[in-house]
């Protein structure tokens, strides 16, 4: 069944516009939330972010029965576990994904803010921010509106996370916000999904390899991460 929404006049309000498309969406399947994301709401000016870790396969799968050309972007912090840029390419040809991008840090503030390479030690904030959150922000800069595979189950700020939202200059869409750890695992196996290499080493979320941390049987999903300090989020999901 099709859930059908009035079309939204350009001058809505940003946030009421995206109010309302996650209420009208709210039970929608998540092939459906995107395929009204890139085909009618934001046609033209979308892309996916993507880590290919550890849940990623789910829905770069999704994307590529929806349009396999939308742009996918790979954040490349030059400190990726190695397995992962190996992923990031069987996963792209194996669903054949056709615009896939590698965004890296810009060298000179590399030189200039990490010369040494263990940023990640002193201020793990300022490398994330480094490595992540400005080659991220250039390249949505030409983007009005980007999808993320967010989901509430993995807790902290992410438990009340809507369908739809709309943070600084762009729209989110978050097609698998609502799925369960169940959900995942279900669409690995019903697809046949290759995993990433390090889940079966105890890693049920992957970052780069200085910050992440196998988890324990009953820990929280991203108990792994940047273990051992406050910080829980990368900061590309804010503001």
């Amino acid at each position: 069944m099709t859930t059908t929404v009035a079309p939204l006049r350009a001058e809505i309000d940003p946030a009421d516009r995206a109010a309302n498309l996650s209420r009208a969406f709210v039970d929608a399947s998540a092939l459906e939330i995107l395929d009204v994301a890139i085909n009618r709401e934001f046609q033209g000016e979308i892309a996916l972010v993507s880590s290919f870790g550890a849940e990623s396969a789910v829905l770069l799968h999704l994307l590529a029965q929806v349009a396999p050309d939308t742009p996918v972007l790979f954040i490349d912090t030059q400190k990726h576990f190695a397995q992962t840029p190996f992923y990031r390419r069987k996963l792209a040809k194996e669903l054949g994904l056709t615009n896939v991008q590698d965004l890296l840090p810009d060298q000179r503030e590399v030189e200039a803010e990490d010369p040494g390479g263990d940023l990640w030690r002193s201020n793990p904030d300022a490398c994330c921010t480094l490595r992540k959150v400005r080659p991220l922000n250039t390249a949505l800069s030409r983007y009005g509106a980007w999808i993320t595979g967010r989901k509430q189950f993995h807790g902290g700020e992410r438990l009340s996370l809507p369908v739809f939202e709309h943070k600084g200059d762009h729209f989110k869409v978050n097609p698998i916000v609502s799925w369960t750890p169940d959900d995942v695992e279900a669409y690995f196996e019903a697809h046949q999904l290759p995993q990433h290499p390090l889940v079966g080493q105890g890693f049920p979320s992957i970052g780069c390899w200085p910050c992440t941390h196998p988890v324990a049987p009953g820990e929280d999903v991203r108990a792994g991460r940047w273990r051992g300090k406050a910080k829980t989020e990368c900061g590309i999901h804010r503001s």
